[in-house]
């Protein structure tokens, strides 16, 4: 299992529900990373999609204690026992936590590769992902060039968890 996530100098993620920043280049990587593949959030990185809709063309799971959330075109699973079931019917390498806070701190240690798009700038906000510099079992396995948009510098980065 894999995350993918943008993130500030902070590691900042949001702020009321919204995401920090839209940074073009990033939302195609995001885009052509889990295009065909099995993405799994919580239930409010959902309901912050455009319409409320589940990402076209991927599996959405929604993980959610609400047991009677339903939502089209989305597989709705209630606790991480429930998730672990539904994820063996995939190939890990094709399955991408995609937020939020609460979900990227409970499947961290379940995944073994993190795709960070680091944001060399700290904004207000109120979520965070795990801060990956300070965990040691995590290493940076791949650093991206700088890259601009408008005045923003941003980096891909690839972390790898160590064995």
């Amino acid at each position: 299992m894999k995350a993918i996530v943008a993130v500030d100098k902070n590691w900042a993620i949001g702020l009321n529900g919204k995401l920090l920043v839209s940074i073009p280049e990033d939302m195609k990587f995001f885009r052509a990373t889990t295009l065909g593949k099995v993405v799994v959030m919580g239930r409010k990185t959902l309901e912050s999609f455009p319409n409320q809709k589940p990402l076209k063309d991927r599996v959405n799971i929604v993980v959610t204690r609400d047991k009677s959330y339903k939502k089209d075109g989305v597989i709705v699973v209630t606790d991480l026992d429930q998730l672990k079931t539904e994820l063996e019917k995939y190939n890990s390498d094709d399955v991408f936590v995609i937020g939020g806070e609460s979900i990227y701190k409970q499947l961290i240690d379940e995944c073994d590769t993190a795709y960070v798009t680091k944001i060399d700038y700290a904004y207000e906000a109120d979520a965070y992902f795990p801060n990956l510099d300070e965990k040691e079992n995590w290493e940076v396995a791949q650093e991206g060039d700088e890259e601009t948009y408008y005045d923003l510098e941003y980096y891909f980065m690839t972390y790898a968890r160590k064995e």
